[in-house]
């Protein structure tokens, strides 16, 4: 693979299974899963052009595909024009180090910068040291700790 040969293609409805895969290699790192109707609810809204509904983004080298993104447009009280989380990010384990997730995430800066919403966010695990390595690079890291409801 190389990076010449890498194109980034919005998720459309033939790319259920692509997708499939890539989001199951997602959840699986972190050791969780989704299933059923809210797999379904999720692919759906990867579909809709609905404002303020999840974007998604396949990478593909060729016909085989590499990583993908999801993120969401959504407003903020300190910012009139909004923010950019970036939710989801996965790279095949087959092609990690060779700056996939790069470009993955400077579509997102991309997309925010064309609507005027540069502040992009996201989080990712304590222990994803080798995200972590890209992230250091191409962002700052927040000082702010995440609480979560007990469920």
């Amino acid at each position: 693979m190389a990076l010449e040969t890498l194109t980034l293609r919005a998720i459309g409805a033939d790319d259920r299974t692509a997708w499939d895969a890539l989001w199951t290699g997602y959840l699986e790192f972190y050791g969780t899963s989704v299933e059923g109707a809210a797999r379904e609810i999720a692919f759906e809204r990867l579909l809709s052009d609905a404002p303020g509904t999840f974007q998604g983004l396949i990478a593909w080298d060729n016909q085989t595909p590499l990583g993908l993104v999801h993120w969401v447009h959504h407003p903020h009280m300190w910012r009139p024009e909004g923010v950019l989380y970036l939710q989801d990010l996965f790279t095949a384990p087959t092609a990690r180090g060779k700056g996939v997730a790069r470009k993955l995430i400077e579509a997102v800066y991309a997309d925010g910068d064309a609507r005027g919403t540069p502040r992009v966010y996201w989080l990712t695990h304590e222990e994803n040291y080798a995200g972590r390595m890209l992230y250091d690079r191409i962002a700052r890291k927040s000082p702010f700790i995440r609480y979560d409801r007990v469920l």
